[in-house]
């Protein structure tokens, strides 16, 4: 049985299947922080800032003015989930709510019937250069949470359940499972209204690091699951007897186990996967509902609410250098790392 259904080149966003709507992966290797955490003024000259997303560029500063980042705007009608595997990511939203996280923190948002936040990502080093390595899944909502109240949580890197799996040759592959099951290691709970919350969906998030020569298998889930391997680090690997060189992505078989085989350089995947939702996708910009009239009614209503408004002074907040990890909820509620 041919296990691999398809291979292709990854792009940017990077193309996922339902109940996934894409995939936003950024590497930037920033330079030192200047005093305000944003970059000195002589280093800016010659870019598009603002609107540089340049893939030539080993940095970019994307919509921020002076600090990286994204200032605040709206979503509705899907989730976000952020994977940080390094540097900083500073939120606030609509609702009051603010954080911090840092490397192996993972963020999970219900946009839901609206919400707008802002994601910075300030250069706390002024020493020492300042890269930044996150991805940002879109999960799908079905029909019947597409309006549902918009919530955020924390997943810290201290409680997301890892496994480190050792194959004959005493070779590791260490996998973060971030939702979803890998045999008995089962992740920590998603947002309550996520098509991720019901077991029965089988979504599964996890990055994915494989040694030089390492043997894992990717154990098979509900068939009827659509699964997506992002190969976006490494040389080469083999799956399933299949030679497949770094920058693709492999669609495969949900319902069979996956047999992969690292080569000559440390490997580095995401691996999405979950039963599809199965309904009609209309997007315009940050939302995604299911029927055009409910586009325009999106629109008409962010227009006269603009989701609650946006109660921070800036439209680009960070948080102060000396702050740790933390997460302010809406309801005042406060963890602190």
């Amino acid at each position: 049985m041919n296990k691999i259904l398809k291979i292709e080149a990854l792009g940017f966003p990077w193309k996922t299947q339902d109940p996934f709507l894409f995939c936003a992966y950024h590497r930037d290797e920033y330079p030192k922080g200047n005093s305000q955490m944003g970059v000195d003024s002589d280093l800016l000259k010659g870019r598009n800032i603002g609107q540089d997303f340049s893939v030539n560029e080993n940095w970019r500063m994307y919509h921020g003015s002076s600090i990286p980042g994204f200032p605040y705007h709206p979503h509705r009608g899907f989730e976000t989930i952020t994977i940080n595997k390094e540097g900083v990511v500073d939120h606030t939203d609509s609702l009051g709510a603010a954080g911090r996280f840092m490397a192996g923190d993972v963020q999970w948002m219900t946009a839901g019937k609206g919400v707008q936040h802002s994601e910075m990502f300030p250069l706390l080093n002024e020493n020492k250069d300042n890269p930044l390595e996150i991805f940002q899944v879109w999960l799908n909502l079905p029909s019947y949470s597409k309006m549902v109240e918009p919530h955020f949580k924390m997943l810290w890197n201290e409680d997301i359940p890892v496994i480190n799996h050792k194959d004959s040759a005493n070779k590791i592959t260490t996998v973060e499972v971030i939702a979803g099951r890998i045999h008995s290691v089962k992740s920590l709970d998603a947002t309550p209204n996520s098509w991720a919350a019901r077991t029965e969906n089988a979504v599964g998030v996890y990055t994915v690091k494989m040694e030089v020569n390492a043997e894992w298998t990717l154990p098979k889930t509900n068939s009827n699951a659509n699964r997506s391997i992002f190969y976006y680090k490494g040389e080469t690997i083999e799956i399933e007897g299949v030679k497949i060189d770094a920058k693709q992505t492999i669609e495969a078989l949900a319902g069979e186990d996956i047999l992969i085989k690292n080569g000559a350089s440390d490997s580095y995947f995401l691996i999405l996967e979950g039963n599809p939702i199965g309904e009609p996708v209309v997007q315009h910009g940050p939302f995604v509902m299911n029927t055009q009239e409910e586009i325009r009614e999106t629109m008409k209503a962010f227009g006269k609410t603009q989701f609650g408004g946006w109660p921070w002074k800036q439209r680009e907040v960070a948080h102060p250098r000396d702050k740790g990890r933390f997460a302010l909820h809406s309801n005042g509620k406060e963890e602190i790392k």
